[in-house]
């Protein structure tokens, strides 16, 4: 099969897998969820197709493993996420895991064996879609897991640990996620830019050359509840009115700042009636930046101005730090062999940042890490109308091939 083959099985089977969501009519795929479950039922069969022996971690991580020839002991993990946000679109996370499944299937139907083992990973939760914890998979496998985030509830109710049980792990046994199988070579992952480079430049891919530092906060405006019409507007403690002038001041704070991005992306509104002054609103906040020096300091100046917009009207104040990633560069040693495979595969290789964040910077504490971007449509994703082509993954993954074979047995 030509490599654009490979690309057309790609793209059918992101198809197949948009399709797995717990709701209807647009792609929501949280963290250990029925959706989830069918996901791993179709990714184990291609899997095991590719030659790969398949297992599930604990924590939900599906991991296909491709032994290497030549008594190599060493391993490269390719990989990415498998979860999504609520109306999603169908590339971002899995693109990446098909494109490493066909590029093994490659070397499986030509009988080929590198020098190393090829580990892919279909991470359980990079978005934090469901309890508000980003890279639950990643975290487990780098051994840096939090157990304390067990006990977060869902919208349900239903703590992690629970959702763990359910989905057939054991949340007790964590710890024996943490990466154990000897020599690692690095992390590559591929997957949709995110952004509008690569399509300004007319390029099908791109190489990394960091990924943005992000913070995110738990943030909880409590006033008092109180009946619309007859509470005067001079005695009110109304929780969202506090709520919404924070969130322009979030807007207005990364406006004025180079390079940042703040995002405030979920309102919960109580009691949430017509006729009710809102007593509590509890929203997110989302805080990225390439350094983090400014990243830190643009946060802890908008967690002030909460306070003051708080105490100005008359409402109480809570925050909570949800997860906070540092600043990541990628391997120069990998972004250099993925540059050269991207100039081996006719192309011009140009490095660019990513303004968003991925399982590849938790990867980092245990290994060297790089990525390759696609180009996506419009700068388009986490939305259903994110866009890749036939083409462009038939050049991600030939390049990512030529890396492989450029990659050393040892480091």
């Amino acid at each position: 099969m030509t490599a654009g083959g490979y690309a057309a099985t790609v793209m059918q089977r992101c198809d197949v897998l948009g399709a797995c969501s717990e709701e209807a009519g647009r792609l929501t795929r949280p963290f250990a969820s029925q959706a989830m479950h069918k996901v791993h039922e179709h990714v184990t069969t291609w899997m095991k197709a590719a030659g790969m022996a398949v297992r599930t971690d604990h924590v939900g991580n599906l991991l296909g493993r491709y032994e290497g020839g030549n008594g190599g002991t060493s391993t490269l993990i390719l990989g990415s996420h498998l979860d999504s946000v609520r109306d999603a679109g169908k590339y971002d996370g899995p693109l990446g895991v098909m494109v490493a499944i066909a590029a093994v299937q490659r070397l499986h139907d030509s009988g080929s064996r590198l020098p190393f083992a090829i580990e892919v990973v279909g991470f359980a939760a990079e978005e934090g879609l469901r309890y508000g914890i980003p890279y639950l998979g990643s975290r487990a496998l780098a051994g840096v897991f939090d157990e304390v985030d067990l006990e977060r509830t869902d919208a349900q109710g239903v703590t992690m640990a629970d959702a763990i049980r359910a989905f057939g792990g054991d949340p007790g046994r964590l710890a024996e996620d943490r990466w154990n199988g000897g020599h690692l070579l690095g992390y590559v992952e591929v997957h949709i830019e995110q952004g509008p480079v690569l399509e300004a430049r007319d390029l099908p891919v791109g190489v990394v050359s960091a990924i943005n530092g992000q913070s995110r906060y738990r943030l909880i405006f409590t006033g008092e509840a109180a009946h619309a019409g007859t509470t005067p507007m001079d005695r009110r403690k109304d929780a969202l009115a506090a709520a919404a002038e924070f969130v322009v001041a979030v807007e207005a704070e990364a406006r004025k700042t180079d390079g940042l991005v703040a995002t405030v992306g979920q309102l919960v509104v109580n009691p949430g009636v017509t006729n009710v002054v809102p007593g509590e609103v509890v929203l997110s906040l989302d805080v990225r930046h390439a350094e983090d020096k400014v990243r830190l300091e643009r946060s802890d100046l908008l967690l002030l101005r909460a306070g003051d917009i708080a105490g100005r009207r008359g409402v109480s104040l809570q925050s909570e730090t949800i997860a906070g990633t540092p600043s990541v560069p990628c391997s120069p040693r990998l972004a250099g062999l993925l540059t050269q495979a991207v100039e081996g595969s006719g192309y011009q290789a140009i490095t660019l940042g990513s303004g968003a964040g991925h399982d590849a910077a938790v990867m980092a504490g245990i290994t060297d890490m790089a990525m390759l971007f696609v180009r996506c449509k419009g700068g388009i994703s986490h939305n259903p109308a994110e866009s890749v082509t036939e083409q462009d993954v038939t050049v991600a993954l030939d390049a990512l091939g030529k890396f492989m074979e450029l990659l050393p047995a040892r480091r």
